[in-house]
């Protein structure tokens, strides 16, 4: 039924070793492969921060100190050219550590107070340069833990037209070569299925936020009639 041709690796988005064969209905099924580079178009980044101390009567000068570092990251934000429409506060938790020796009796008590800030932007070339600016707030003495930004691709939309039709265009390259290998021609499509759209970052098959580069590939599976 099925006689699979190998001519080869994939060429220019098209795999000329995959072409399946059934010779029943005289039938070619190609795959065809669309690759595209793109540019995340949206970052989400997240910002913590807090202080602590030992003692509960200084939960006051704490929270004066949390707010007050608050300010100073809200403001090299802003000045770096995020509007106050992308940053998100969070609310200020507390928490309490105790500390025992081996005997369960208590030697030290830890009070903390942390917050979070969140920035949601289309700058996203923006997002590394003020991560950059905002390390220098340790020298400061201002705890701040710089999270690795996400980067996502919104316009799949936008795009999956035009590969969707270079992917079809790429599996009736493989199916006319081996056509031509049959003496056939190709006169038409019988079935094709789409497969899955895949955003990966550049140079990584795992991940898809991590990087603003992104490549986005599909592949299409086209059974195609062959005639004289």
């Amino acid at each position: 039924m099925g006689v699979v041709l190998s001519l080869g690796i994939a060429i220019g988005g098209y795999f000329v070793g995959q072409v399946l064969y059934n010779a029943k209905l005289n039938t070619a099924e190609a795959k065809g492969l669309a690759e595209r580079r793109v540019e995340a178009d949206r970052a989400n980044w997240n910002i913590s921060y807090g202080v602590k101390g030992n003692q509960f009567s200084e939960i006051k000068n704490l929270y004066q100190a949390v707010e007050q570092n608050k300010a100073k990251i809200i403001q090299v934000l802003t000045e770096n050219g995020f509007s106050s429409d992308e940053i998100k506060v969070g609310v200020i938790d507390y928490e309490q550590k105790e500390y025992r020796n081996e005997d369960q009796m208590l030697i030290d008590t830890q009070h903390m107070l942390s917050g979070t800030i969140s920035v949601e932007t289309d700058k996203v070339k923006l997002v590394p340069k003020v991560r950059t600016k905002l390390n220098t707030l340790l020298a400061q003495g201002i705890s701040v833990i710089n999270n690795d930004p996400s980067y996502t691709f919104t316009k799949l939309n936008d795009i999956k037209p035009e590969m969707l039709k270079e992917a079809t265009a790429n599996a009736r390259i493989a199916a006319s070569e081996f056509a031509k290998v049959a003496n056939a021609k190709v006169t038409g499509i019988q079935s094709a299925r789409q497969g899955n759209f895949y955003i990966r970052d550049i140079g990584d098959n795992y991940s898809d936020d991590k990087k603003i580069e992104k490549d986005v590939r599909v592949v299409t599976t086209i059974s195609f009639y062959l005639g004289d």
